[in-house]
């Protein structure tokens, strides 16, 4: 898997995992996350737009990413979800957690 991360403004950021989110490279979303946290990049949407599978290591690094994100004050969001990483979170139910946008800028903008 390999991540690709926009800074935005001071406080945000943009990951887009592309590949397969799993047991294997699951550590490296959590790294990422947790380094742009550390930074002070702590408003931060995950793009799945390029992400081919997830399993439930990879959803594990997910919410996990959200815990460091709120701890820091900010947020985790999720945007441009493909039909089967969609299917994924609704039926683990964490579509209720980690809220799905459209896309990047909607996940932004949004509250």
């Amino acid at each position: 898997m390999r991540l690709d991360v926009e800074p935005l403004d001071g406080t945000g950021a943009i990951i887009a995992p592309v590949g397969r989110l799993t047991l294997t490279t699951a550590a490296q979303l959590r790294e990422a996350v947790d380094d742009l946290v550390a930074n002070g990049r702590a408003r931060l949407v995950v793009d799945l737009g390029r992400l081919e599978f997830v399993d439930s290591s990879g959803l594990g690094a997910l919410v996990a990413g959200l815990r460091s994100a709120r701890a820091a004050g900010g947020d985790l969001r999720l945007a441009n979800a493909s039909p089967q990483v969609a299917t994924v979170l609704r039926l683990t139910n964490l579509d209720r957690v980690l809220r799905v946008h459209e896309d990047a800028a909607s996940a932004l903008a949004d509250g």
